[in-house]
């Protein structure tokens, strides 16, 4: 559709991902990498990101499945990459991926099926945020080395080296991960995911606002999100020369991807989808009770 609309040349090559999940976005950044790393100096690759929910859209009455409907909202975003410096306004440092779909429970904890009555939708397991949470830890160990600072690695050595020992009677050290990221892009699945996140990770309310106010304004956009929260993050002009940006990713598999991002120029004119609603937020959210 892309190609044909603005008539583009015969020779570009197109890979439609589809059915990745929320953290495709970071699997098409991936991916484009591995492109452009063969490809001629000064070579482009577009990444679209987009969330269609019409043909996953649940009519039937099963709970569990009903909540996809709530939570899900029509969003893309577009990125341009090169192997080119000139223009560019963040340098990719690192992509992590990974994933647990060989465990059963993970593989079926976010799953397309249909209910008793034969209506499709995705089914979300009560399992979810123990599954993410796990995702998470994996994908940490593997990013950890390559963005922490060699004392945060020491602890954590240090650490693990002990529980080996001592029969896991030692609590595990958690990196900071302030130490290697200015911002933080976390994939607005919604409010469990973000709160967990935070709590695991040791975040202030202000590493978490761009996830809170891109899920309060635009619902889970999925594979998209992480890019409304960079461009709040940039509309609020707290983006830096230097500054770096982790995006973390869950999506169906079940997978957690990493992006690691370095600032070279922040944008000028960084409104984009937040042009007319940036002054209004953040915005107060107040907490939600259990009965």
């Amino acid at each position: 559709m892309i190609i044909n609309k603005y008539k583009m040349r015969s020779d570009i090559r197109n890979v439609h991902l589809s059915g990745m999940g929320c953290s495709a976005g970071l699997i098409s950044v991936g991916l484009a990498r591995n492109f452009l790393q063969v490809a001629p100096h000064g070579a482009h690759a577009l990444v679209v990101s987009t969330e269609t929910i019409t043909p996953n859209y649940y009519v039937g009455k099963e709970r569990a499945m009903l909540l996809p409907n709530c939570l899900f909202r029509m969003g893309g975003a577009a990125v341009l990459l090169s192997t080119s410096r000139a223009k560019a306004r963040f340098r990719l440092s690192r992509v992590v991926r990974t994933l647990t779909g060989a465990q059963d429970s993970a593989y079926r904890c976010v799953f397309q099926e249909e209910d008793g009555e034969g209506h499709r939708g995705i089914n979300l397991s009560k399992d979810l945020m123990t599954i993410a949470g796990d995702s998470l830890k994996a994908n940490i160990t593997a990013i950890g080395p390559l963005v922490l600072p060699a004392s945060e690695q020491l602890l954590f050595a240090l650490s693990f080296i002990a529980r080996r020992v001592l029969n896991r009677r030692v609590k595990p050290y958690l990196p900071d991960f302030r130490m290697a990221f200015e911002h933080f892009c976390i994939h607005a699945g919604g409010r469990a995911v973000i709160d967990e996140l935070q709590r695991s990770l040791g975040l202030s309310d202000e590493h978490v606002e761009a996830s809170r106010m891109a899920l309060h304004r635009f619902g889970n956009t999925s594979s998209s999100s992480v890019w409304y929260e960079l461009a709040y993050i940039e509309a609020k002009g707290r983006m830096r020369p230097g500054d770096r940006v982790w995006m973390i990713g869950f999506g169906s598999g079940f997978k957690c991807n990493s992006a690691a991002w370095e600032c070279i120029s922040p944008a000028r004119n960084a409104d984009g989808p937040w042009a007319d609603s940036i002054c209004r937020y953040p915005v107060d959210i107040p907490e939600v009770l259990k009965h």
